[in-house]
């Protein structure tokens, strides 16, 4: 178990380096906060989390919304100022894990993180056009810059172009052989190389840009003035670490047969985010791709994270100075390529096929998440999960009739447009019945007219534990209609907390003394002595006083 371990540590740990480098580069800030970052992450995520095989690293969507937050990338210290964020993005994180909030995040749909996810990797290849060409284009958002790119062609370095590229095919082929994820490395060090031996000086270097590797991360302070401005950033990197996180928990089973605990992630990488932070490293989540590596390579238990950030340290240390003449271009190639296996086509064409309202989601998400800073887009994108979540849950109401057909059976049947005089109607309402649902189920009530005399209304009410004020109005306003026309109103089944609201709503005075009954263990009573209590009371207003 020790020696697959070590072999996927070492696989992980290797790999690492030119990837977390990349990550900072990709984050628009110092190559070493993606790399100090990942080393951090790793040894930390691997010590908290319950899953055996989740490797804390940044990752391209949260590196593409650090990019686009200005109080970072405008900040007169923009490291001070990316530590300082990956802090608060911890404390929301641990947060989250310690009040359990997994479930919230079932509320942002499948139909959003499509569309996010797809255009966050289209922006990352987008975004690593101007490391590969050397060509600085000006523009107000990427995808401007790419078209303001092709369109200069005599502005751009070929020979970084040809280093990308040659870079890109070597990672695609080396992948396929022996080497498998090793062969990553490589393909960035034969990229990097390639300049020195055809005597190509205008092709960039991480030197060049003044960056110097060989020392273990040490504490830093953090920048407290800019946390008013750096909440909304922290808020959007903590949903989007913590749904990747999750997507992890739930795909990956721990070697005993167990899903790993969710809450407990949480915490893990809130952890890693605030040690991070301290440690001059940027934002840090639960990386798939880190993830599938590691569980690819022999993985057998945590102690491999461990092994693969002991890795990282000793390549930092003894081969720093190496490091830091990998080529930009080069670089650039491995994020490129990782922004367009990001898209996923199969995800996009099963979104699609699944109707209107969620192609509509589809195209909006991704069509912000392109042209807002992501920060901004992740928060709309939440918005968006929750407003279509209300839509579903409220159009899906339903109320139906119960009656007894002539063979004695009971039976449900659409309830009439107008309610009729004379007669018990029992009405079961299906669906969810919170406030934005309280129109559709007024709408669905028989319309209460002049012919509509001597009649009972039964609404059964079982399972249902809240209902809420808009819900009540509802029932209060039918109720007086009712009353207005000599008919009355009867809550069946009702739960203790329901009462208590007819009770504070007045709902409960305007139906009277027998117009609530509680729900019982004995699975329909209530409803046998509400009947009971219609049925009299109709039979009364037939006979007319005595």
């Amino acid at each position: 178990m020790l020696r697959k371990d070590g072999v996927a540590g070492l696989v992980l740990g290797v790999q690492s380096v030119p990837d977390g480098l990349a990550t900072g580069i990709l984050a628009g800030v110092s190559p070493l906060a993606g790399l100090n970052a990942y080393l951090v992450g790793t040894v930390t995520g691997a010590a908290f989390t319950s899953s055996t095989f989740m490797i804390v690293q940044g990752t391209g969507a949260m590196a593409m919304v650090i990019s686009d937050v200005e109080a970072v990338q405008s900040a007169p210290s923009p490291d001070s100022a990316v530590f300082t964020l990956a802090l608060l993005t911890g404390i929301v994180m641990l947060a989250a894990g310690l009040l359990k909030l997994g479930a919230a995040l079932r509320f942002v749909s499948n139909a959003v993180m499509v569309g996010f996810m797809n255009a966050v990797g289209l922006s990352i290849a987008l975004g690593q056009i101007g490391n590969l060409t050397g060509y600085d284009a000006e523009g107000g958002n990427r995808v401007v810059r790419a078209v303001n790119t092709a369109l200069s062609p005599s502005a751009v370095d070929w020979p970084s172009v040809l280093v990308g590229v040659a870079t890109m095919a070597l990672i695609v082929l080396l992948e396929r052989t022996r080497l498998k994820s090793l062969g990553l490395v490589v393909a960035v060090m034969v990229g990097s190389a390639l300049p020195a031996a055809l005597g190509w000086t205008s092709v960039a270097t991480l030197a060049d840009l003044g960056v110097e590797i060989g020392a273990l991360p040490t504490p830093a302070a953090p920048d407290w003035s800019l946390i008013p401005a750096l909440v909304v950033p922290a808020l959007s990197l903590a949903l989007v670490g913590l749904i990747q996180g999750a997507g992890i928990s739930s795909t990956f089973v721990n070697p005993d047969g167990r899903y790993p605990n969710a809450s407990r992630d949480f915490s893990a990488q809130g952890a890693a985010n605030i040690a991070a932070g301290a440690l001059q490293g940027m934002p840090v989540g639960g990386s798939v791709s880190a993830s599938l590596i590691n569980k690819a390579a022999g993985a057998r238990t945590r102690g491999a994270g461990i092994i693969a950030a002991a890795v990282m340290a000793v390549v930092i240390v003894a081969f720093g100075g190496l490091a830091a003449q990998l080529a930009l271009p080069s670089l650039a190639g491995l994020l490129i390529l990782v922004g367009l296996r990001s898209i996923k086509p199969d995800d996009i064409a099963a979104v699609w096929r699944t109707g209107l309202v969620q192609k509509t989601v589809l195209v909006v998400t991704f069509g912000l998440t392109m042209v807002l800073p992501l920060q901004y887009a992740v928060m709309v994108g939440v918005g968006l999960s929750v407003v279509l979540h209300v839509v579903r849950q409220s159009s899906q109401l339903v109320i139906r009739q119960r009656i007894t057909n002539d063979k004695g059976y009971t039976v449900e049947v659409d309830p009439p447009a107008v309610l009729p005089s004379g007669q018990v109607v029992v009405l079961q309402p299906y669906g969810s019945l919170f406030f934005a649902a309280a129109p559709v189920f007024a709408k669905a009530l028989p319309e209460v007219g002049e012919e509509s005399v001597g009649s009972v209304v039964l609404i059964r009410l079982r399972g249902r534990t809240d209902l809420g004020s808009t819900f009540m109005e509802v029932l209060l306003r039918y109720a007086h209609s009712l009353e207005a026309v000599g008919s009355r109103l009867i809550v069946v089944s009702a739960s203790d907390r329901i009462e208590e609201q007819l009770q504070a709503t007045g709902v409960a005075e305007a139906v009277g003394p027998q117009g609530i009954f509680l729900t019982d263990d004995r699975v329909g009573l209530s409803m046998d002595l509400a009947m009971a209590e219609a049925t009299s009371w109709v039979e009364g207003r037939r006979e007319g006083p005595s």
